[in-house]
């Protein structure tokens, strides 16, 4: 069959969608009712297939073109397209999240109209705010409790300096009274949970820096980057604009993506980045093992649940006011 309609494409939910992909010096195309990319051998050119009802991300990268019949295609599946610089990194100069989507708007209005049922009030933002915050401890707690290869490495989630972090953590989140004491608060646990991987990883002279050159800091950033497509992605499908962020900020369009990205950089793509700088791993091997992990420990689905959970939950100041007891 060569066509495809729309809700054939679209029977794999993007919270079950397997595939995230990165591709570089090839040309994207439709043929045969299929979307293909094609690379440039010696002797012959050579096609691979894209699987597009089971991808949530395709990022084109350094020498990519893509046709426009494969651009229909992949809106028909609800794939978001972005382009990126070599290795997935950086989108768009790093100065914003741009991505190619669909404009198809049949998708669900009942999460928007949650979100903005709070999010022009301030102290309803910040309880958002902190409950971003708190699902984010408790993905870590989670993860790092039951992933084997991350013990092995020596992450352990009950060591005294991440007992003292955490709990620094949670008195001075549920104290605050603003976003930027939380952005502080949140700074404060990623450089202790940053000091803590290197000294696991014997890397101890590791400073974070976005644009130096060394692995560690390399794979820190093209981490975030695939965490930012599983955000865009989650946020897309559920009908949320990217400019409505709770703690990020109003002066940066896709503030919301840093925030729910947020949900799982420190328990996934934090570890696994020194671990594969200490193991002088490639970019590739790295990219593998984070979207392994990614799966193992359901990251997008668990992306969904905690924006859904905000957007559908009792706003009313009653409710704020029984959750901070």
């Amino acid at each position: 069959m060569d066509d495809f309609s729309p809700s054939d494409l679209k029977t794999i939910l993007h919270s079950k969608r397997a595939n995230l992909y990165y591709l570089e010096y090839c040309r994207v195309m439709q043929k045969d009712g299929r979307v293909l990319y094609l690379t440039e051998a010696q002797k012959e050119n050579l096609y691979f297939n894209i699987p597009i009802a089971n991808t949530t991300v395709l990022l084109l990268g350094n020498g990519t073109s893509i046709t426009q019949a494969a651009m229909r295609m992949l809106a028909q599946a609800g794939v978001l397209v972005g382009f990126c610089g070599g290795g997935g990194t950086p989108l768009y100069m790093a100065c914003e999240v741009e991505w190619l989507t669909p404009q198809s708007e049949y998708r669900p209005t009942e999460y928007l109209q949650g979100w903005m049922q709070f999010w022009f009030e301030d102290e309803k933002r910040l309880a958002a705010a902190k409950y971003f915050q708190n699902a984010r401890i408790q993905y870590l707690q989670t993860v790092w409790q039951k992933d084997r290869d991350l013990k092995q490495e020596g992450f352990q989630i009950n060591t005294p300096e991440i007992e003292k972090a955490l709990a620094t953590f949670h008195t001075r989140t549920d104290a605050a009274t603003q976003s930027s004491e939380l952005l502080l608060t949140e700074a404060q646990l990623t450089k202790a949970l940053y000091k803590y991987a290197a000294n696991n990883t014997q890397l101890s002279h590791f400073s974070r820096q976005h644009q130096s050159q060394d692995k560690a800091n390399n794979f820190l950033n093209h981490g975030n980057y695939l965490a930012y497509g599983l955000a865009a992605s989650c946020l897309w499908v559920l009908g949320i604009p990217h400019g409505f962020a709770v703690m990020h900020g109003k002066t940066r369009r896709g503030a919301l993506v840093f925030d729910v990205a947020d949900l799982i950089k420190d328990a996934l793509v934090l570890p696994w980045a020194f671990i594969c700088a200490k193991e002088n791993a490639t970019e590739q091997e790295f990219r593998q093992q984070v979207l392994q992990a990614f799966t193992d420990h359901k990251a997008l689905d668990f992306m969904f649940d905690t924006v859904k959970a905000i957007a559908l939950q009792n706003h009313s100041a009653e409710a704020i006011e029984a959750q901070q007891l």
